[in-house]
C-alpha cells in the first residue's frame, strides 16, 4: 500500500477516534440523550395527534354532510308525496352551497333523478349496487369511492334513505372531495409541525446549554489534577452557584487542593526541618573531628572536644529515632492494640521512670491518682509515651523548686488526665504551634540543648489515631495539658 494511502487512512481513524472520544463525553451524552427523548416524545404526541385530529375531521364532516343528507332527503320525500319534484333542485342547490357538498338524488335502482353536481348534468348514471343498498339502510352509511368511475379520483360519500309514506323510494348521497374533507385536518398538521420544530430547537438549545454548564467543571476539574501533577497547587474551582451538585463538588475539590497545598507546605517545612536539625550536630562533629585530626586543638582538649562530639552523635541519634517513632505511628493500626487498661498504673509508671528527672530539677510533685484504678480503652504502649512526654515536656519547662501536678478525672465518659507545671507563660499566639513538628521556642533553643521538637508532635499524632482531644492554657506561669481517653465500657464517672 503506497505510503500516501496508509497516511490517509491513519488520518481517518484518528479522526474516527476522536469522533468517538468526544461523543462519549457526558456533554455529548446529555445532548444527545436529550434529543433522542424530545424526538421521541414528539413522535408519539405527533402520532396521537395526527390520528385524533384526522379522527375528528372526518366524524364532523361525516355529521354535517349527514345532516344536510337528511334534509335533503325529507324534501325529497314531501315533494313525491305531492307527485312532482318541481322546484327541488333550487333547493338541493341551497343545501349544497351551504354544506359545500354535491347532492346525488337516486331510486331505489341506483338510477341517477337529480344531482347538484353540474359536471354530471345530462349524464345517465347508476349508482353501484352495493352503494345503493348501504344508503337505503336505516343507519348512518359513510364510504370513500368513485361510484363506480363516476369520479376520476376517490370522493367521500355519505348515504340517506328516501321515505315516503312509510316506504324506502330511493336514497341521497351527499358526495365531497377528499382534499376539501381535509383541509382542516392539513391545517392542524401545519401547526402541529411548526409547533414541535420550535420546540425541538428550544429543547436542543437548553439541552445543550445545560450540558456545557454540567461538563465545564469537570473540565475545569480535570484540567486543575493536571496542574496539581505538576506541583501547581494554588489552582482553585470557581463557584458554580444554582447547582447544588456542582457547586459541592467545586467545594470539595477547592477544600482538596487547600488540604494538597498545606500538605505540601508541611512537607516543604519538614525538609527545611530536618536538614536545619542534622545540619547543627553533624557540622560539629564534622569541624570538632577535623580540629583533632589536624591539631589545631591542642592535645590536652581533645577530651573536652570528644565529649561534645559524643553529645553531639546521641543528639543526632536520639532526632533519628524519634522520626523513625513518628513515622511508625503514622502507620500503625489501632484497631488490633486497643484494649481496656488502667490509665492510673500507666501514670505510676511514668511517675517513676521519670524520678531522677524530677529530682535533678527539685521539683515536687503533686499526684492526683486514684488508687482504684480507672479502666480506658486505647493502646496501652501509646497513651503512656503521650503521659510520658508530657510529663517530660512539664519537667524541662517548670522553674526550679516548683511543683509538678500530674491528674487524673472523668467526666462524660472521659478519663480527662492534666500535666501542670510552674514556669514562663507560653504566648497565646505561640499555643497553636506547640504541637507542630520541630516547633521550639527560643527560650527552649536557649536552655533545652537536647530537645528535638518532636516530643508534643507525637503526643498529638497518638492522640488524634486514638480520636481523643488535647487543650494548652497558659496564665500567670501556670501551663496545664490536658487530653482525653474514653473510657472502657461499664465504667461509672466519678
Amino acid at each position: 500500500m503506497p505510503e500516501e494511502s496508509k497516511e490517509k487512512t491513519q488520518k481517518k481513524r484518528w479522526t474516527l477516534k476522536k469522533v468517538k472520544t468526544r461523543c462519549r463525553t457526558i456533554y455529548w451524552q446529555n445532548f444527545l440523550l436529550t434529543a433522542s427523548v424530545v424526538m421521541l416524545t414528539l413522535a408519539l404526541l405527533g402520532s396521537a395527534f395526527f390520528a385524533l385530529t384526522y379522527s375528528y375531521a372526518i366524524d364532523e364532516r361525516s355529521e354535517q354532510m349527514q345532516s344536510k343528507a337528511t334534509v335533503v332527503s325529507h324534501m325529497v320525500s314531501s315533494y313525491m308525496e305531492n307527485g312532482s319534484l318541481t322546484g327541488l333542485r333550487e333547493l338541493a342547490d341551497f343545501a349544497s352551497n351551504v354544506t359545500d357538498a354535491e347532492f346525488l338524488i337516486c331510486n331505489t335502482d341506483g338510477n341517477l333523478l337529480l344531482t347538484t353536481d353540474t359536471t354530471l348534468a345530462n349524464r345517465v348514471l347508476t349508482v353501484p349496487k352495493d352503494v345503493a343498498e348501504g344508503a337505503m339502510r336505516d343507519e348512518e352509511y359513510a364510504v370513500r369511492t368513485t361510484l363506480g368511475g363516476i369520479y376520476e379520483d376517490t370522493h367521500f360519500v355519505v348515504g340517506v334513505p328516501i321515505v315516503s309514506e312509510g316506504a324506502t323510494v330511493g336514497f341521497v348521497l351527499a358526495v365531497t372531495g377528499a382534499r376539501a374533507l381535509t383541509t382542516m385536518w392539513r391545517t392542524f398538521i401545519g401547526l402541529f409541525f411548526m409547533t414541535a420544530v420550535t420546540v425541538l430547537l428550544l429543547s436542543f438549545v437548553v439541552s445543550a446549554w445545560v450540558s456545557m454548564r454540567q461538563s465545564r467543571p469537570i473540565h475545569e476539574m480535570a484540567e486543575a489534577t493536571r496542574r496539581f501533577a505538576e506541583g501547581n497547587f494554588d489552582v482553585r474551582m470557581h463557584n458554580y452557584e444554582g447547582v447544588t451538585e456542582i457547586s459541592e463538588l467545586a467545594e470539595s475539590f477547592n477544600n482538596m487542593a487547600d488540604s494538597l497545598q498545606e500538605t505540601e507546605r508541611q512537607r516543604r517545612e519538614f525538609i527545611a526541618n530536618v536538614s536545619h536539625e542534622l545540619k547543627t550536630p553533624m557540622t560539629t562533629i564534622a569541624g570538632y573531628t577535623d580540629g583533632i585530626l589536624d591539631g589545631t586543638i591542642p592535645p590536652e582538649q581533645e577530651k573536652q572536644y570528644l565529649r561534645i562530639i559524643s553529645d553531639e552523635a546521641r543528639r543526632l541519634s536520639r532526632l533519628v529515632r524519634r522520626m523513625l517513632e513518628v513515622s511508625q505511628l503514622q502507620s500503625r493500626d489501632l484497631t488490633r492494640t486497643k484494649a481496656p487498661f488502667d490509665v492510673c498504673e500507666s501514670m505510676r509508671r511514668v511517675l517513676i521512670s521519670m524520678e531522677k528527672k524530677i529530682t535533678d530539677r527539685g521539683l515536687d510533685v503533686d499526684a492526683d491518682i486514684p488508687d482504684s484504678g480507672i479502666m480506658v480503652l486505647g493502646d496501652n504502649d501509646l497513651i503512656t509515651q503521650v503521659i510520658y512526654n508530657l510529663l517530660e515536656n512539664a519537667t524541662k519547662f517548670a522553674r526550679k523548686g516548683s511543683a509538678l501536678y500530674l491528674g487524673v478525672t472523668t467526666l462524660n465518659g472521659k478519663a480527662l488526665i492534666s500535666v501542670r507545671n510552674e514556669g514562663e507563660t507560653i504566648p497565646a499566639e505561640e499555643i497553636p504551634l506547640l504541637f507542630e513538628r520541630f516547633h521550639k521556642s527560643d527560650k527552649s533553643r536557649s536552655e533545652d540543648k537536647d530537645g528535638v521538637g518532636l516530643g508534643l508532635y507525637v503526643v498529638k499524632t497518638i492522640l488524634d489515631q486514638h480520636k481523643e482531644h488535647i487543650t494548652v492554657t497558659s496564665e500567670n506561669g501556670l501551663t496545664t495539658f490536658t487530653f482525653s481517653v474514653t473510657l472502657a465500657g461499664g465504667q461509672a464517672a466519678q
